[in-house]
């Protein structure tokens, strides 16, 4: 692939105003950055779920800013051209708007990111509002809110019934108008995020939300069949790359076992005069 423009703010409203749809991707390292870099996705998120993904937990909440940063400046190396969004963990912005601030700074200063995700609606707006003032692209996450999973009953979809819909497409405009420049909508009906996406003045992105938003999110683990606990409905494999590196895991332990590997070309070996010199040292 020809090295790219780097992709800005303006890149994607100019995608969103001409109709083609917009390309997002969650990864957590430099390997999986390289790829969908060369792959020309849009915007990259390097995301919490790295938590269950990446290190094994049963969800998003032990993640710490340290964990990511660190998986962010991962990615950043290998993503130089991509919109690089930062996910901010679990209380890295809930207890008050200058924590938000100075960890959204964190991911700007030392990952070199382009902006930062956080989860919640109206009850988030002041963060928002405060993070984009303070010159941070920030994007707003609505419907199924991992973080939030427990308050809302589970991995389910938001915005089923009329009024939970309507509280859906009131934060979506808040979000906005606050400053957000993008909103994830998570396992949100497809006509609830038609409608906002309908609205919206700033990119819609989709995860299990439908057709109908201006780009689509997918986690690079569950395109690849590399999350053995569960495939969600949202997701489509697009590459069995798990099945491909268990056979050759399966095949590597067969062939040890049997002596068949290492083979000559597979080592390193010296020349016999200063291997007898060796020996004969030795003796």
């Amino acid at each position: 692939m020809e090295k790219r423009s780097k992709v800005m703010l303006p890149t994607l409203f100019e995608k969103m105003q001409q109709r083609v749809p917009i390309t997002m991707v969650t990864c957590y390292d430099y390997p999986m950055g390289y790829l969908v870099e060369q792959a020309g996705v849009d915007i990259v998120l390097v995301g919490d779920s790295l938590g269950m993904t990446v290190l094994g937990y049963e969800s998003t909440l032990p993640v710490t800013m340290e964990d990511m940063i660190r998986h962010a400046q991962a990615v950043r190396r290998g993503t130089p051209n991509a919109f690089l969004v930062g996910d901010m963990p679990y209380m890295s912005y809930q207890v008050c708007v200058e924590d938000a601030v100075r960890n959204a700074g964190r991911f700007m200063a030392e990952a070199a990111c382009d902006g930062v995700k956080l989860e919640g609606g109206a009850e988030m707006a002041d963060r928002v509002h405060a993070i984009a003032r303070a010159g941070i692209p920030v994007m707003g996450h609505l419907g199924l809110t991992p973080q939030s999973s427990s308050a809302l009953g589970g991995f389910k979809v938001q915005g089923k019934d009329a009024a939970r819909a309507r509280r859906i497409v009131d934060d979506a405009r808040l979000l906005e108008r606050t400053g957000a420049f993008s909103i994830l909508l998570e396992m949100v009906p497809d006509r609830v995020a038609g409608l906002i996406t309908g609205r919206a003045g700033v990119p819609i992105i989709g995860l299990g939300s439908g057709p109908q938003a201006h780009g689509q999110l997918l986690i690079f683990h569950d395109m690849f069949g590399l999350y053995p606990r569960f495939k969600p409905k949202m997701a489509k494999v697009f590459g069995n790359a798990g099945e491909v590196i268990l056979n050759g895991l399966k095949a590597y332990v067969t062939e040890v076992q049997s002596r068949e590997f290492p083979s000559a070309e597979n080592w390193f070996g010296m020349k016999d005069d200063q291997y007898e010199e060796l020996v004969r040292g030795l003796e």
